[in-house]
């Protein structure tokens, strides 16, 4: 079965034009962006939700958001409904959500995308939703126009309207190949225009061409007339990063053009496995990202063709790959990096809710020497979320904490309190938080046991 990734710029072969790709992020149109103008629209008036400020993605109150999280193929796995919960207790406030207009797959229905706007907002997820069936267009034969995409989204407007604080809609994934991708500028702003005329105050998110990549540089260039076009300049602009981008020079020179010009910009797709056409830098695009203050969304949770770019084994979250260890627990990764949006605000709960019940899971992950790595995992098996909780329990043979990340540690002898980091404080009914950690240990490392999370005690799974 053909999925996820067998069609979109990270499968996509460019073998004829590889000889004209080295060098060429950084020195094509190295003037088409300049200071943006100031704020053409009226910000106090227009800044319904999620909006565009001074160049940066923000929320209603004016808080800053940077996205950081992961894209998850639902329109291809519409039955791992886990997946959201699982991404969060992981970290991550975004998930870009993978979705079909039906000229390539099937169609998600109205009731589909409701469904998956609820499930992101029980779970405290800023959602983007895009339509994957234009990936390539002008070189994919099978690929739709952004301007089908857009009548899909029109279609959707009772579903979207009054949703704005929540989620982004990206108009269509990758929607232009390599043939002609300067081809990609006039429909792109007839598709914005055509979604403001319809009365849409979102956020629009809108993708490079070139598979995604702009390795050719046209969106780098036409960015400022693509961004005046949008009346109300809620408007952000998605680099895709595959394997083009395999130098911090590449990626620091693209990612600084639009910064440099006050334009909002996201890596919205990127990979770090290497591939026949070469090795992405992962490592300078999460430290660019962090110093630039720029979102990112990792591709993708699971489920890929090629499964080196799957964040976890078999949608399994106790089974990260390498490539999810990195982007989950890594420097400048989603742990360390990651802040919830405000609009889910923070009841200051400290345990169990009404309702509530509790499963605790605890495995070793790995061991050395005097050294081990340990995981948790809190289910809430109620019927409200928690929202804030501490986790107790005691080691029996002498175990201690060194690190941890998902929470805060206190230990005295085998007596060990855990606390929640602010993305995973709140577990929604029938979700899960993971914490993981390090430790030292002596010649035994015996699982604890007795779990209590707030006073109550929890099942062992």
């Amino acid at each position: 079965m053909r999925t996820a990734r067998s069609t979109t710029s990270r499968k996509r072969p460019w073998t004829r034009l590889l000889t004209a790709l080295t060098g060429l992020v950084g020195v094509a149109v190295l003037g088409g962006l300049g200071p943006a103008s100031a704020q053409a629209q009226e910000e106090t008036a227009l800044a319904t939700g999620l909006h565009i400020s001074d160049g940066r993605l923000v929320e209603g109150n004016g808080n800053d958001f940077i996205m950081r999280g992961v894209n998850h193929a639902h329109t291809w796995y519409p039955n791992e409904t886990q997946s959201l919960a699982d991404v969060k207790a992981l970290g991550s406030n975004t998930v870009r959500v993978v979705l079909s207009n039906g000229h390539r797959w099937s169609e998600n229905s109205p009731s589909d995308v409701a469904s998956v706007i609820e499930d992101c907002k029980a779970n405290r997820l800023i959602c983007v939703l895009e339509v994957h069936d234009t990936t390539g267009y002008g070189e994919e034969p099978e690929a739709g126009t952004l301007d089908g995409a857009a009548d899909y989204w029109i279609g959707l407007k009772d579903v979207l309207d009054g949703e704005e604080d929540y989620i982004i809609i990206n108009i269509g994934n990758e929607p232009w190949g390599n043939t002609n991708p300067a081809g990609w500028t006039a429909p792109t702003i007839a598709a914005i225009q055509k979604l403001r005329d319809a009365g849409f105050a979102h956020t629009i998110m809108i993708d490079a061409p070139n598979w995604g990549q702009d390795w050719e540089g046209v969106m780098r260039a036409t960015a400022q007339s693509v961004y005046e076009a949008d009346p109300t300049g809620n408007l952000i602009f998605s680099i895709h990063m595959y394997s083009v981008y395999d130098t911090a020079e590449k990626i620091t020179d693209y990612l600084e053009s639009f910064v440099r010009a006050g334009l909002p910009l996201v890596i919205g797709e990127f990979g770090g496995p290497p591939d026949e056409w070469g090795d992405p830098d992962e490592d300078a695009m999460l430290a660019a990202a962090e110093q630039y203050r720029l979102g990112y969304l990792a591709w993708s949770w699971s489920g890929n063709t090629d499964p080196i770019l799957d964040l976890a084994i078999g949608f399994d979250p106790s089974r990260l790959s390498s490539w999810g260890e990195r982007i989950f627990h890594g420097v400048n990764g989603i742990a360390e990096t990651s802040k919830e949006a405000t609009v889910f605000g923070d009841d200051g709960g400290s345990g169990p809710q009404p309702g509530a019940g509790c499963a605790v899971g605890y495995r070793v992950v790995g061991e050395w020497g005097d050294g081990f790595q340990g995981e948790i995992v809190i289910r809430n098996t109620g019927t409200s979320a928690i929202n804030g909780w501490s986790l107790a329990f005691a080691f029996p043979s002498g175990q201690t904490v060194t690190s941890m990340w998902g929470g805060s540690v206190t230990q005295s002898g085998g007596s060990v309190t855990v606390t929640p980091a602010a993305y995973t404080a709140t577990i929604p009914a029938g979700g899960s938080v993971s914490v993981g950690f390090l430790g030292s240990k002596g010649s035994a490392n015996n699982a604890p046991t007795g779990f209590t999370l707030g006073g109550s005690a929890c099942a062992s799974v």
